[in-house]
């Protein structure tokens, strides 16, 4: 049976504006607390979140993950980084090491991922689709990599012409089945920022934006954060809550 979110529960878009990635995060942690507790609630009852969706657009920061290795993938000094207004935290998503801006759209679904009958692999797959879904509609096809979660697409800019280039980074955690974190498309970013770092620890790997991709002027940033919100609301709608 495909889920429905007036059966499942609402799943609200909430959009936080621009917050810094500390206070996003205490966001994030308060709407699992409710999704979570919404758990054993009557289904009946439309006010039990089975998601919660929050669009939010940060301030410069460059979050790292406790994998072993990240640290060593930010390129940037301190003294730089200072200059550069651009902050630095840790983080307790999945992946490495990721850019987060103004210009750039950051989606977190807070998803009680047994109420829709999801495991992390089709829910990454998911939020993948999302993305490819929002920029076919400013005319860029997204690709998947099977060796490396994202989304591409060919690249106008990239030395051969044509090589794929990651528009959307996605991390996630996974805290008693209900999700934290999620996905990062490039709108109009300030790209030389992505210049501290190695993205997601992808040596070798260009990235992109919607606004070096298409002809000018890009879509507004919470806009496009919005459509992406749209993406996966729909797309958990059309789950099958009884596939494990």
């Amino acid at each position: 049976m495909a889920g429905d979110a007036r059966e499942i529960g609402l799943v609200d878009i909430i959009d936080l504006g621009r917050l810094g990635y500390r206070a996003a995060y205490e966001q994030q942690v308060a709407h699992h607390a409710e999704v979570l507790a919404g758990r054993g609630a009557p289904r009946q009852e439309t006010q039990s979140p089975a998601a919660r969706v929050l669009v939010v657009e940060h301030d410069p920061v460059i979050t790292v993950t406790r994998k072993a290795i990240a640290g060593g993938h930010v390129l940037g000094d301190p003294a730089t980084l200072a200059r550069l207004g651009v902050a630095l935290e840790e983080t307790d998503r999945g992946g490495d090491v990721t850019y987060h801006g103004p210009g750039q759209a950051v989606v977190y679904p807070i998803v009680d991922l047994n109420r829709f009958g999801l495991r992390l692999h089709g829910y990454l797959r998911l939020l993948e689709q999302a993305v490819i879904d929002t920029i076919v509609e400013v005319g860029l096809a997204g690709q998947r990599d099977a060796d490396a979660t994202g989304v591409w697409v060919p690249s106008s800019g990239s030395d051969p012409a044509g090589e794929l280039a990651k528009i959307a980074a996605i991390g996630v955690r996974v805290r008693k089945w209900v999700t934290l974190h999620g996905l990062a498309l490039n709108v109009a970013p300030d790209m030389s920022h992505f210049n501290l770092i190695v993205p997601c620890g992808l040596h070798g790997r260009p990235v992109t934006s919607i606004a070096a991709e298409t002809n000018p002027p890009a879509p507004a940033t919470q806009v496009i954060g919005h459509r992406v919100a749209e993406h996966v609301v729909r797309l958990l709608a059309g789950c099958d809550r009884n596939t494990q």
